[in-house]
């Protein structure tokens, strides 16, 4: 544990020293593994899907807000679209102007969940959204995840039926949006991830909100049982299939992943925890007070001895 706290410790001073140049750093790599990623999955565009271009997106955005990541990324995602078929480029801009305009609303200062939600479905990690947002963040961070969720389905059915959107065998144009929209947003898995997460980050958050011992560990704990228990639950109710052996080991991977986060983001001490009460004109105040574990860090000073100087003396 001392280990431990020492690593987290020198995290800090580093990250305070060099945060000039370590967050765009950060939204460079987030903003280019996320472009590059994307054209992985749907690089139907090929002038687009050019490493060049995410190389020169990224770099823009590593001097940009956090938001323009998101911006970018849609950009690219209704280029890809359009190369697939008119009608897709329609519905999926239209979906995206929609789930924007209520992110940039609601929590506009969640760019990261917005981009890091796909990204984490891509990876096989996709529960430790909700686990992490439920303690570092709130329940409003549920709607850029939300969102993330959306974009990823989407992105997943373009994928999986390349070659039925690039048809033009089929019928109508007013047939094909029918058919595009039912598709798209009448996805049951999507809708139940969806919901599901939702409800998990507002669990995690309120359990992890309690005056008690150990609240942030509980709050993880049932979080991860609601997550799996919710999904079976909802797989029955909405008739949708769910793979029972990746729910159950991606939930207990993502409960690790939170709890390492909470580990650098929190990890208080209880058994040094205080009480005490005061009091005004109006209120009496009873105030439990948990301090976070630390560790003091000795800065390590080398003195130099310059060699001539000393044998100068000596000759004297």
């Amino acid at each position: 544990m001392t280990t431990l706290l020492e690593m987290k410790q020198h995290l800090k001073i580093f990250y305070s020293r060099y945060d000039v140049y370590l967050i765009p750093a950060i939204k460079f790599l987030v903003a280019f593994f996320a472009f590059m990623l994307l054209n992985s999955q749907i690089g139907f565009m090929e002038k687009v899907a050019n490493p060049v271009v995410s190389l020169l997106l990224a770099l823009l955005c590593s001097f940009l807000p956090v938001n323009m990541i998101a911006i970018f990324g849609a950009v690219l995602l209704c280029a890809h679209a359009y190369a697939l078929s008119l009608e897709l480029f329609a519905i999926t801009a239209g979906l995206l102007f929609l789930m924007y305009a209520v992110y940039f609303r609601v929590a506009p200062s969640c760019g990261y969940v917005l981009v890091l939600t796909p990204m984490a479905f891509f990876l096989k990690i996709p529960y430790v959204i909700p686990f992490v947002l439920g303690i570092v963040a709130g329940p409003v961070s549920a709607v850029p995840a939300g969102c993330g969720t959306i974009i990823y389905y989407l992105m997943y059915y373009m994928k999986n039926n390349e070659k039925m959107l690039v048809s033009s065998e089929t019928e109508e144009v007013s047939a094909r949006f029918v058919n595009l929209i039912d598709s798209v947003l009448n996805n049951k898995e999507m809708i139940l991830t969806v919901l599901v997460f939702a409800v998990v980050v507002m669990i995690i958050y309120a359990i992890h909100r309690l005056s008690m011992d150990y609240s942030w560990y509980l709050a993880l704990g049932i979080g991860a049982v609601a997550n799996i228990v919710l999904f079976l639950i909802g797989a029955l109710v909405m008739e949708t299939d769910v793979a029972i052996g990746s729910l159950v080991v991606g939930t207990l991977l993502s409960f690790l992943l939170a709890l390492v986060v909470e580990f650098f983001v929190f990890s208080v001490d209880y058994s040094r925890t205080e009480y005490t009460q005061f009091e005004d004109d109006e209120y009496y105040y009873y105030v439990k007070a948990v301090p976070k574990m630390s560790i003091a860090i000795s800065e390590r000073k080398v003195k130099k001895i310059n060699s001539r100087q000393k044998t100068g003396r000596r000759r004297h």
